[in-house]
C-alpha cells in the first residue's frame, strides 16, 4: 500500500497495524527493561527542555523566534526517545490501540502507563538535581535560572482546565509526531517527522507532563538552595496540582484523539 504515496514510507494503514504490533511488545516488557528505558526517557525529554530553556533567556530574540527556535530544539527529546529507544508516557498514551483491538488487558495498559510516568518522573527530577549541581543555570548571568523560574512559576499558577485543555493540545501533537516517526525508514525520516509537530506544540505553550517534571522541580532547587533573589512561590504542592491536569489532558489527547480515533479508521473498519 505504501507505493501508492509516492514516496518509501509507511502508509497510515501500515502504522496502525506497527503501532499495535509495538504496543502489544511494550506492554508485556518485564518491570526492570520498562523502569530503565523509563528513566532515560524521563533524562532525554528534560533534555530537550534544558536545550528549549536556553533559548526562551535570550532576551535578544523576538517572542516569535523563542518560540519556534526553542520547540525546533526542544525535539531532540523525542527525537532521543525515538531514535536511541525509551519509553515515554505521551508516546505510550498509544498503547490504547492495542487495547482498543483486544490485544492487551485494562491492567497491562494501565501498568504500562503507571511502570513509564515512574520512571520519566526519575529520570526528569533526577536530571534536574544533575544540572542543578553543574551549575548550568547560572549561563547567561544568571539569565537561564531566572528563565526556568519564570516558566515553573506560571505552570503552578495556571488554572486547572486551561493546563488541561493545553495538555490534550501538546499530545495530539507529541502522538501524531510519534505516528509520523512509524511512517519513517531513516534515521531522517524519523527526525523530521518528529520536529515539526513538537516544535509546534512548544512555540505554542502547550502543557507536557513530563518536560513539567523536569523544570518545576529544577526551579524549586533554584528557588530553595542558590542565591536567585526568587520568593517561595514554586511548591511541591504547587508541582502536582500542576501536573495532575496535564497528565489528564495528555491521556485524552494522545489516547483519545489520536490513538482511538486511528483505531476507529483503520483497524475497525474494514478497508
Amino acid at each position: 500500500m505504501s507505493e501508492i504515496f509516492g514516496f518509501d514510507a509507511f502508509s497510515p494503514k501500515e502504522i496502525a497495524v506497527r503501532i499495535e504490533t509495538i504496543g502489544v511488545t511494550k506492554a508485556r516488557l518485564p518491570l526492570i527493561p520498562t523502569l530503565m528505558l523509563s528513566v532515560l526517557a524521563g533524562a532525554f525529554i528534560g533534555l530537550g527542555a534544558l536545550y528549549f530553556v536556553i533559548v526562551k533567556s535570550d532576551p535578544a530574540l523576538s517572542f516569535a523566534a523563542k518560540q519556534v527556535l526553542g520547540g525546533v530544539t526542544f525535539s531532540i527529546g523525542l527525537i532521543l526517545v525515538i531514535v536511541a529507544g525509551a519509553e515515554l508516557f505521551t508516546g505510550n498514551n498509544l498503547l490504547v490501540m492495542a487495547w482498543a483491538d483486544k490485544k492487551i488487558t485494562t491492567f497491562e495498559l494501565l501498568r504500562n502507563w503507571a511502570i513509564v510516568s515512574i520512571g520519566n518522573f526519575i529520570g526528569a527530577t533526577g536530571l534536574a538535581l544533575l544540572v542543578f549541581l553543574s551549575h548550568h543555570p547560572d549561563m547567561n548571568n544568571g539569565a537561564v535560572a531566572q528563565e526556568y523560574l519564570r516558566i515553573a512559576a506560571a505552570k503552578v499558577a495556571m488554572p486547572f482546565w486551561t493546563a488541561f485543555f493545553k495538555g490534550i493540545l501538546c499530545n495530539v501533537l507529541v502522538c501524531m509526531a510519534v505516528w509520523m516517526a512509524f511512517a519513517g525508514r531513516s534515521v531522517i525520516d524519523k527526525a523530521v517527522a518528529i520536529i515539526f509537530p513538537i516544535s509546534a506544540f512548544v512555540a505554542a505553550g502547550f502543557e507536557h507532563s513530563i518536560a513539567n517534571m523536569f523544570m518545576i522541580p529544577l526551579a524549586m532547587l533554584l528557588q530553595n538552595f542558590s542565591s536567585t533573589g526568587a520568593t517561595d512561590t514554586i511548591t511541591w504542592t504547587g508541582f502536582f496540582g500542576s501536573l495532575i491536569p496535564v497528565i489528564l489532558g495528555n491521556i485524552v489527547g494522545g489516547s483519545v484523539l489520536v490513538g482511538l480515533v486511528y483505531h476507529i479508521i483503520y483497524r475497525q473498519q474494514p478497508l
